[in-house]
């Protein structure tokens, strides 16, 4: 099969930055949400999933897809990433402030580009790496800014320390398996594989795995539908189409969205540094998209391009 034409892979680049950026905003309010649930956390990362395979399973009747062992085992190291990434966001947001698990996770751009520098080839042009630079400081002053009085907890930080790395292996993972399956499958697949996980340790941990009651079946859905069906589908089909660098870039603006979502929903205020490193972010992501769709094909061999660091 010939590749696609110039002109059909940046069409297919485009949609993907949109998709990524799309995910972005639903990704940013999603601590909010987890916010408000009752149930222990391990339970309700079991439902959220469990949902999330009958949402797959769904649309698998109606586009008559069926799943198949050999997908399953391609997406089954994939199913543990998520599942572990699942957990431990959920409880970094759970134990510790938005702006401490925010800025710890904005850790992970920095390992994915090391990564994909290392096993995708990747390159990263001089300049840009700059504002690679410039936007995690934007981050940095977005979660201090933002910090306020919040709860703080040395385990909550601690589970977003390592979801950095579940979250950089699952993203790494994943653009390697979308070369051999497509995006629905996937996630259909590895949605299976993190929920028996997860259920599974649940019970091993002796987690009340009751089902949910009251609103915590309404956020359960919400997380379900937006932040997964939605958000994880648009970003799987996003890694066969965009570079894994600046797809983790532009997902590296969650904090700021969740910063002016808990600034509108729940009231909290932002100081005039977390305003600045919106700011930052923003216009160090926004420079970058722009170079990167006025460069031309030719320059990505350009002398002056230098891998990511670690590559």
């Amino acid at each position: 099969m010939s590749a696609a034409p110039p002109r059909d892979r940046s069409e297919h680049r485009s949609l993907g930055i949109a998709a990524v950026t799309i995910t972005t905003l639903i990704w940013g309010v999603v601590p909010l949400a987890v916010r408000q649930i009752e149930m222990p956390t391990l339970a309700f990362a079991s439902y959220r999933l469990w949902m999330g395979v009958l949402v797959y399973a769904l649309v698998f009747a109606v586009t008559k897809r069926r799943p198949s062992w050999r997908a399953l085992k391609l997406c089954a190291l994939g199913g543990v990433f998520f599942g572990a990434d699942v957990f431990l966001s959920f409880t970094s947001f759970r134990l510790t402030s938005i702006a401490n698990a925010t800025i710890i996770g904005a850790l992970a751009p920095v390992f994915i580009t090391l990564g994909a520098a290392r096993w995708f080839g990747e390159r990263v042009h001089r300049r840009d790496f700059l504002f690679v630079a410039l936007s995690f400081a934007g981050v940095v002053a977005v979660a201090v800014g933002s910090a306020g009085s919040p709860s703080w907890s040395p385990l909550g930080d601690f589970a977003a320390l390592v979801g950095v790395f579940s979250w950089t292996a699952y993203w790494l993972y994943s653009k390697h398996a979308r070369r051999s399956v497509g995006a629905l499958e996937y996630m259909a697949h590895v949605m299976f594989v993190a929920a028996i996980m997860i259920t599974a340790l649940g019970f091993v941990s002796g987690t009340d795995m009751a089902p949910p009651r009251g609103m915590d079946w309404v956020w359960v859905w919400v997380v379900t539908i937006f932040a997964g069906a939605v958000g994880h589908s648009f970003i799987a089909w996003s890694h066969h189409h965009v570079e894994a660098w600046l797809a983790a870039l532009i997902t590296q603006c969650q904090p700021v969205v969740a910063s002016v979502a808990a600034w509108v929903i729940l009231g909290e205020t932002l100081t005039p540094l977390a305003l600045t490193g919106a700011a930052v972010v923003l216009f160090a992501t926004a420079a970058i998209l722009v170079r990167g769709a006025l460069r031309s094909p030719s320059e990505t061999s350009d002398p002056t391009e230098i891998p990511a660091p670690g590559g």
